[in-house]
C-alpha cells in the first residue's frame, strides 16, 4: 500500500487564528499539530493516480495485470458526475481492468478492502484488484462555523493498495460493516445538489444542522459500534482482541482515540495518532499502516485491524493476518 501527501501544511496556529480557538485546544483537544492541505495541482483524482503509480512501481506490478479498479476518491473531486475509477484505468494504463467508484465517506477505504477480497473469492476471473483514491474535503470547511468544529481536522491526500489472489503474505480475513441511517442528514453540503444549486457559492460547504442533537445521539452509539465491528471482524477471522498487533484508526479527537485503544485493551504504541497529518478521510488507514511499517510497529503473525467511521453513519472493520500465509 502507498499513501501520497501534498507538500502543503496548515499548522495548528493557523487553525487557531481562523477559528478563534486557543492553539492549545487545537493541539491538545482536537489533536492537530498540523495537517496536509492541497495546492492547485493536488486534486483528488490526480493525487490518486500518483499514489497508484507509486505503488505499482514499488512492487514492480505491470498495470496490465490488474483485473478490477475500485476508486475510493471522494465525491468532491475535479468534476461532478464523473467516474474516477474509469479515468484511473486509462491514466495508469490498466487496459484489461474494469472499474467502478465506491462511496461511504470515511469508511470507503475499509469497505473497499472487504469488497476487493469478496470479488476475488466470488469471481475466478478476478485475481488482482487495485484500490486507489484521493481526498481534499478540507476545502469544504468554513473555519468560522463552530458547528463543524469536529471536522476542522480534515486534510488532503491519496492512497492506494493492491489485493492479489494467492499472495504469500498478509491475508485479508473477516470484516464487519454497520450503518445507521438516522444520522444520514446530520452532516451535509446543503448547497450544490439538485435541491439547492450552488448559486454564488464557489464551492459547497459542509454543515451540521443540529450539532447538539448529533453529538448526543452519536456519543451514545459510536463507541459501541466501533467495538462491535472490531469484535465481529475478529470473530469472523478466528481471532481475539488479545491477538491485535496494530490498529489502523482514523484521526479523531485525542480523547476519543485514547478511549478506543483503552476499550480494546491496546497500548498507545499499537496505533499511530495522525496529529501530524490530520484526517484524510478514507485514506487514513492506508497512511497509518504505511507509517506503522516504517516504524516497525506491525508484528508478524498478529492481526492488523483497519477500523473506520464515516458520516451517514457507518462503522467498518477488517482484519488482516499480518505475515506469511499459513496452510
Amino acid at each position: 500500500m502507498r499513501a501520497h501527501l501534498p507538500e502543503g501544511r496548515m499548522e495548528a496556529s493557523e487553525i487557531a487564528a481562523r477559528t478563534g480557538l486557543p492553539e492549545e485546544v487545537v493541539r491538545r483537544k482536537l489533536g492537530i499539530v498540523r495537517k496536509a492541505v492541497g495546492g492547485p495541482k493536488d486534486q483528488p483524482h490526480a493525487m490518486a493516480v500518483l499514489a497508484a503509480e507509486e505503488l505499482l512501481r514499488a512492487h514492480a506490478v505491470d498495470p496490465a495485470e490488474i483485473d478490477v479498479i475500485i476508486s475510493i476518491t471522494e465525491e468532491y473531486k475535479e468534476y461532478p458526475v464523473w467516474t474516477t475509477g474509469i479515468a484511473l484505468q486509462e491514466e495508469i494504463g490498466a487496459r484489461r481492468a474494469w472499474a467502478f467508484d465506491l462511496q461511504q465517506r470515511c469508511g470507503t477505504g475499509v469497505l473497499a478492502l472487504k469488497l476487493a477480497r469478496d470479488l476475488i473469492v466470488a469471481d475466478s476471473d478476478v485475481s488482482t484488484v487495485l484500490i486507489a483514491g484521493g481526498y481534499r474535503n478540507v476545502d469544504l470547511i468554513d473555519y468560522e462555523n463552530p458547528r463543524v468544529r469536529f471536522m476542522y481536522n480534515l486534510g488532503a491526500g491519496a492512497g492506494a493498495a493492491l489485493v492479489r489472489r494467492g499472495h504469500p503474505r498478509n491475508r485479508i480475513r473477516g470484516a464487519s460493516v454497520r450503518t445507521d441511517g438516522s444520522f444520514s442528514r446530520d452532516v451535509i453540503a446543503p448547497r450544490g445538489g439538485s435541491l439547492a444549486p450552488l448559486g454564488d457559492w464557489t464551492v459547497p460547504r459542509l454543515e451540521v444542522p443540529d450539532p447538539t442533537s448529533m453529538k448526543e445521539r452519536l456519543e451514545e452509539r459510536s463507541m459501541r459500534n466501533f467495538l462491535a465491528v472490531v469484535d465481529e471482524a475478529l470473530e469472523r477471522s478466528g481471532r481475539t482482541r488479545e491477538e491485535i498487533g496494530y490498529l489502523a484508526l482514523l484521526h479523531m479527537k485525542r480523547s476519543a482515540h485514547a478511549a478506543v485503544l483503552q476499550a480494546l485493551g491496546l497500548a498507545p504504541e499499537q496505533s499511530i495518532y495522525l496529529e501530524e497529518y490530520g484526517h484524510i478521510g478514507q485514506v487514513d488507514q492506508i497512511l497509518s499502516t504505511e507509517l506503522a511499517l516504517r516504524a516497525g510497529r506491525i508484528p508478524e503473525g498478529k492481526a492488523l485491524v483497519w477500523v473506520s467511521a464515516g458520516i451517514g453513519y457507518a462503522w467498518d472493520a477488517v482484519v488482516i493476518d499480518w505475515g506469511p500465509v499459513g496452510d
